[in-house]
């Protein structure tokens, strides 16, 4: 079964107390999501609902977007998702969507584009031990040791862990407990961290597993 979510950006983390225990929580903050297309199985072969969020000056909108945005009477907005639903017909192009939509919802899944780390090594990248300070090991404490064999197989094969580019990637972190829903000020409090920077836009979504 397919669960509606929300659009919602990140502000930062902080701390509250819960009969006297401290709990970390990310804030992330939302607004009106707007309802801008909707996805039928007989046109695109699945059904959703497309949503925005977030409004910028329009001007900065490209002119395909800007066509969706006015079709559905909305701002122009910078972050646009689809969320699979079960039934299109239960929602209108133009329809706004707000907090209610996880009213009774006790934990999240929530997905972002994590932070860029850079070309990192594979003491960092992956979690390699490094190799030895003494016995006579040198220059080589964070290097990745052996890439492969000899000349069976001589290549080295797809997938090896390798120095590279770090972060920056599609990243959902599941089963976060909703800790407080500001509706008057738009805010939802997580347990934990959650995925990208501060200002970051997030997918929330009702948890898969719970």
């Amino acid at each position: 079964m397919a669960k509606l979510g929300i659009l919602a950006k990140k502000v930062g983390m902080t701390q509250i107390f819960d009969d006297g225990k401290l709990i970390p929580v990310t804030v992330l903050k939302t607004d009106t999501n707007y309802v801008l297309q909707t996805k039928t199985e007989e046109k695109e072969g699945y059904t959703a609902i497309q949503v925005g969020f977030d409004q910028k000056r329009e001007r900065l909108a490209t002119k395909p977007l800007l066509g969706i945005f006015k079709k559905a009477e909305a701002p122009a907005l910078r972050f646009v998702k689809e969320f699979k639903v079960d039934n299109v017909a239960d929602f209108a192009v133009g329809q706004k969507l707000d907090l209610s939509v996880l009213a009774d919802v006790l934990f999240v899944d929530v997905t972002g584009i994590s932070k860029g780390k850079g070309f990192q090594g594979v003491m960092k990248r992956h979690n390699f031990g490094g190799t030895f300070k003494t016995h006579g090991v040198s220059r080589a404490h964070r290097a990745g040791g052996s890439i492969g064999q000899s000349s069976t197989p001589a290549e080295v094969f797809k997938g090896t862990k390798m120095p590279g580019r770090m972060g920056g990637d599609k990243v959902t972190v599941q089963n976060l407990k909703v800790i407080k829903i500001d509706s008057v000020n738009n805010l939802i409090l997580v347990k934990g961290a959650v995925p990208g920077n501060k200002d970051g836009y997030l997918v929330v979504k009702p948890a898969v597993k719970k």
